[in-house]
């Protein structure tokens, strides 16, 4: 559900439109509004999970989020509903990390590898998917009301997760861990990480070139929380994040090629859509059918990736993201090739190997992120790794879709093919960056498991 809500609205966004009589700044609120909040939660919910229990946190996110959803399906007017949108991305915010938590208490090696495809197998199946609901919603409901749909379908299922969550989900594991909270860290981390996401996911609306004096000011609040986080550990309590996370080296590594992959992974989501319902005149259902190979190589590859990540490791993230840069560059070649409405079919198989290798690299960056994270800091842990996911998919939609947007006022709306080639050679610079993150784990890996070997002496 939190994960669908991500995608599935940016279909939805022209019967948003039309039913709320919305402006164009209502509607980047309705998206941004959700980015913001859910990115704002995830590393002090991680933490409060740690320290509360992951069950209880669970299930107040879901029942949160089932509630927020109703609001934004009943909303009148279009702040109502960015309103409510914020409300659903904080308790979204709730959600996400418990379940890296979760799988972290519950299962252990070659198991908790398969549990992380299952986990990424939603990921990439509820992202890719997301057009194709909502394109059935509002083909099913009309295009006025159709959109209220799009939140409202999460009630029944809400209903039906939250005494399954209750009834099978681990509850506080007692241990001697520190239950403070952090509270100043927590508001550090979060001011952060605001002023990170404003400038990004505002990027369009904010015409100004001063808002990129945020950025600057987010490193001084960032520098300001590591000193702060370094003195509070030093008093014997817990930090919201522990710094100490960051000198293991497959958390770093898996932060940072986790945050770059994201960047290019949902950045091409965004300006495809666009491409599709407005530069080849398809309706929100068949946008979201055209999506529909990314989703089932994904789903198909993060299960077989669960499997394989225990033996293979690195490696396999490496294969999924050559896979990905692959897919891109032939959709890259084949989109001024290819006229009209067949571009959808012509796509198909390329976006199958991207996300194929998609498959291989979300569950098992993950898995290996948090190989060496204590069970009783996974879920601040996995907070932060999904932190860096949010503004990963931020940075892409923001630099993606100046690339998009620039060519076709270059090309006075005319050249959606090109602008859609450019945004498309965005998202593969993202992947390729992180191939290179990972071939050089890998080589410096190789390195380091090779030891000294002295002159063999002459026969």
């Amino acid at each position: 559900m939190t994960l669908l809500d991500v995608s599935i609205v940016n279909v939805a966004l022209p019967s948003i439109e039309e039913g709320l009589d919305a402006s164009e700044s209502d509607l980047q609120w309705i998206l941004s509004g959700y980015a913001v909040a859910f990115g704002l939660l995830l590393v002090p919910a991680g933490r409060l999970g740690d320290a509360k229990g992951r069950r209880l946190l669970l299930v107040v996110g879901i029942a949160s989020f089932t509630a927020a959803s109703v609001l934004c399906g009943l909303a009148t007017n279009s702040a109502f509903l960015a309103i409510a949108r914020l409300l659903q991305g904080a308790a979204a915010g709730l959600v996400i990390p418990q379940n890296a938590g979760v799988i972290q208490q519950m299962f252990r090696g070659k198991e908790r590898g398969q549990a992380f495809g299952l986990l990424g197998a939603v990921i990439g199946l509820s992202t890719a998917i997301g057009p194709l609901a909502g394109g059935l919603l509002i083909q099913a409901f009309g295009e006025e009301n159709g959109w209220r749909y799009v939140f409202l379908v999460n009630l029944p299922i809400g209903l039906v997760l939250l005494p399954f969550a209750w009834k099978l989900l681990p509850g506080r594991t007692r241990g001697k861990g520190d239950d403070s909270l952090d509270p100043v860290g927590v508001v550090l981390l979060g001011a952060a990480v605001v002023l990170v996401l404003l400038p990004l996911v505002e990027e369009r609306e904010w015409e100004t070139a001063a808002k990129w004096l945020l950025l600057p000011l987010a490193a001084l609040v960032l520098a300001a929380f590591v000193l702060w986080e370094r003195r509070y550990g030093r008093t014997g309590r817990s930090p919201v994040v522990d710094l100490a996370l960051f000198r293991r080296r497959s958390y770093t590594l898996g932060n940072a090629i986790g945050t770059v992959y994201f960047a290019g992974f949902t950045g091409i989501f965004f300006v495809y859509t666009l491409f599709l319902q407005q530069g080849r005149g398809y309706s929100a259902l068949e946008a979201g059918l055209a999506q529909i190979p990314f989703a089932i190589g994904s789903g198909i590859a993060s299960g077989i990736g669960g499997r394989l990540v225990h033996r293979a490791g690195r490696r396999l993230v490496v294969v999924g993201l050559a896979l990905v840069a692959v897919g891109l560059i032939a959709c890259d070649v084949l989109v001024s090739e290819v006229e009209g409405g067949g571009i959808g079919w012509a796509l198909a198989l390329p976006l199958f190997v991207a996300g194929a290798g998609s498959g291989f690299v979300i569950a098992p960056n993950t898995s290996i992120a948090l190989s060496e994270v204590p069970p009783a800091e996974s879920g601040s842990a996995s907070g932060v790794l999904q932190t860096g996911q949010r503004v990963g998919t931020a940075l892409g939609i923001a630099v993606v879709g100046v690339a998009f947007f620039g060519a076709l006022e270059g090309s006075r709306g005319q050249d959606w093919a090109g602008a859609l080639e450019d945004g498309f050679r965005i998202s593969t610079a993202f992947v390729v960056l992180a191939l290179l993150l990972g071939l050089a784990d890998l080589l410096s890996g190789r390195r380091r498991r090779t030891p000294d070997r002295a002159p063999a002496s002459p026969r």
